[in-house]
C-alpha cells in the first residue's frame, strides 16, 4: 500500500463520519444538503479539479435518478392506484386473516422472495411498500402488539429482497460475476437459492421479531395515507382482487419473463430483444401503471381528472426520498471516481486468504467504501478472474456467489438503498446504531455473513469435478 492509498481510505472513512455528524448533530442538516457538501469535500480532499468535481456530482445524481428515481415515481403512482381501488387493503386483510401475528413475517418473506426473483432491491421495495404499510397499519392496531409493526413487517421484506438481489441470477451482480469468472448460470442460481433461504430467515423473520419490540419506527403520515387509505367505494365498484394482484405483480412478471428469456434464448434472438425491452425496470413499471389505470380505474368508470390529480399528489410524499437518493448517488460516484476502490484492492493484496473468503472480503470492502455493490462485484471478480482460470480445484459458481454475498454487507450512508429505506420508513440516523442502521445495515450484514457461511459449507460438502 502507498501513502495515497492510506489517504484515500481515510478520506472515505472521514467523509462518512462527517456526513452522519451533519445530519444527526445540532446542525440537523437536510440529508440532501449534507450528501452534496460531503461529496464536494471528498472531491477537494482527493485533489480533483473543480470542473471534474461538478461533473462527477451531476453524473452520479443523474445516473441514480435515471435508474432509480423514475422507477420510484412510477411505483408511487402504482401504489396510489392500488390503494385507492382497495386492492392493497384486500391483500393485507387476506394475509392477516390467514396468518397469525407470528406467521406474518414468514408470509411477507415468501411474497418478497417471489417478487425479488426478477426485481432489483429498490424496485422490489417500491412494489412492496403499499403491502408492508397496509399490513403493518392493521397489525399496529392490535393492542397486544408491542414495538414497531412497520419494522416487524418490513425487515423480512428487506432481507428477502437483498438476498435475492445479491445471490441469485438474473440480477446484474451475480450475472456480472458469472460472466467475469466464466462459470455457469445454472449451478450459481441453485447455490444462490439454497444460500438465500437461511439468510432470509435469520436476517428477516427472526431478526425482525427480535428488533421490532425495541423500535418505534413509523413512516411519515402522508406517505402512509397514500399507500393504505382506500376510497370509500361500494362493494359493486370494488374490482376483483385477482385483477388487482395482476396489476401489482405485472412489472415482476415482465422482468421474470426477461430473466427466463435471457437464460434460455441465444443473444441474437428477436424474442429476447422484445423481452429485454419489456422487462426493463422502467418499461415494466410504466406498463404496470398503465394496466392498473385501465383495469382498476377506466374499466370502473373512474374520473380521468380525479385520477390525474391523485397521481400528481402521489409524487409529493416521495419527492424528498428521490432527491436524497440522488444525493446518495452523487456521493457514491465521488468516492468511486476518487479511486477509493483501487486503494481497497491494494489493501487486500497485502493478505493471504482462501479464494472464496478473499472474493467475499474484496467485494465487501469495495461495496462499503464506494457505496456500490456493482463496483464491489466487478472489482472482486476482475481481481480473481486469473486465479479462477488457473485453479481447477476452485468451485467457480461458489466463488461467484461468495462475491455477490460480500457486496451486500453493511449497506450504509453512501448507498442509495440505505436512504430509500430510511426515508420510506421515517427512520432516524445516528452515529452508531440509529434506526436505519439497525434495520437495513444490520439486515444486509446478516444476509451477507450467512451467505458466506453457506458458501463454505457447500464447498466442504460438494467436490469439484
Amino acid at each position: 500500500m502507498t501513502y495515497l492509498d492510506i489517504q484515500l481510505l481515510l478520506t472515505a472513512l472521514v467523509s462518512v463520519l462527517v456526513l452522519v455528524a451533519l445530519i444527526v448533530s445540532r446542525i440537523k442538516m437536510h440529508p440532501l444538503l449534507a450528501l452534496l457538501v460531503v461529496s464536494l469535500g471528498v472531491g477537494f480532499a482527493t485533489g480533483m479539479e473543480p470542473e471534474s468535481i461538478v461533473k462527477h456530482l451531476i453524473n452520479g445524481a443523474g445516473k441514480t435518478l435515471g435508474a432509480v428515481g423514475i422507477v420510484i415515481a412510477l411505483g408511487a403512482m402504482l401504489g396510489k392506484i392500488l390503494a385507492d381501488a382497495g386492492i392493497t387493503e384486500q391483500i393485507a386483510e387476506a394475509i392477516l386473516r390467514h396468518a397469525s401475528d407470528r406467521m406474518i413475517p414468514w408470509a411477507m418473506t415468501l411474497v418478497a422472495f417471489i417478487v425479488g426473483i426478477p426485481m432489483f432491491f429498490e424496485v422490489g421495495l417500491v412494489v412492496m411498500l403499499p403491502l408492508i404499510f397496509s399490513v403493518a397499519r392493521k397489525l399496529e392496531s392490535h393492542a397486544r402488539f408491542k414495538g414497531s409493526a412497520y419494522v416487524y413487517v418490513g425487515v423480512p421484506v428487506i432481507s428477502a429482497l437483498a438476498a435475492m438481489h445479491g445471490m441469485v441470477p438474473p440480477h446484474p451482480g451475480p450475472l456480472t460475476a458469472i460472466a467475469t469468472l466464466k462459470t455457469s448460470v445454472g449451478p450459481t442460481m441453485l447455490y444462490g437459492f439454497l444460500a438465500a433461504i437461511p439468510a432470509m430467515i435469520l436476517g428477516g423473520s427472526l431478526y425482525g421479531a427480535f428488533i421490532s419490540p425495541r423500535m418505534s419506527t413509523r413512516p411519515d403520515q402522508a406517505l402512509l395515507d397514500q399507500f393504505t387509505v382506500a376510497e370509500k367505494a361500494g362493494s359493486g365498484q370494488r374490482p376483483g382482487v385477482g385483477v388487482g394482484v395482476l396489476a401489482a405483480l405485472l412489472p415482476a412478471i415482465l422482468m421474470l419473463v426477461h430473466a427466463v428469456a435471457e437464460m434460455a434464448l441465444p443473444k441474437g434472438s428477436p424474442i429476447l430483444h422484445v423481452a429485454s425491452f419489456l422487462g426493463n425496470p422502467l418499461v415494466a413499471m410504466l406498463l404496470g401503471v398503465l394496466f392498473a389505470i385501465v383495469a382498476l380505474v377506466v374499466a370502473r368508470g373512474g374520473d380521468a381528472e380525479k385520477l390525474r390529480d391523485a397521481l400528481g399528489k402521489s409524487l409529493k410524499p416521495i419527492a424528498s426520498i428521490i432527491m436524497i437518493i440522488a444525493g446518495g448517488g452523487a456521493f457514491q460516484q465521488m468516492l468511486t471516481s476518487a479511486k477509493v476502490g483501487d486503494a481497497i484492492v491494494h489493501l487486500t493484496q497485502q493478505f493471504a486468504f482462501p479464494p472464496l473468503i478473499l472474493g467475499w472480503l474484496i467485494a465487501m470492502l469495495l461495496s462499503v467504501s464506494t457505496g456500490s455493490a456493482t463496483v464491489g462485484i466487478v472489482g472482486a471478480a476482475g481481481l480473481l478472474a486469473p486465479l479462477a482460470g488457473a485453479d481447477p480445484s476452485l468451485n467457480l459458481p461458489l466463488l461467484a456467489l461468495s462475491i455477490g454475498c460480500g457486496s451486500l454487507f453493511f449497506n450504509y450512508a453512501n448507498h442509495a438503498g440505505f436512504w430509500m429505506v430510511k426515508e420510506s420508513f421515517g427512520m432516524t440516523m445516528g452515529e452508531a446504531m440509529g434506526e436505519a442502521t439497525k434495520t437495513i445495515s444490520v439486515v444486509q450484514s446478516i444476509v451477507a455473513v450467512v451467505g458466506l457461511i453457506m458458501v463454505l459449507i457447500f464447498n466442504a460438502a460438494i467436490p469439484v469435478h
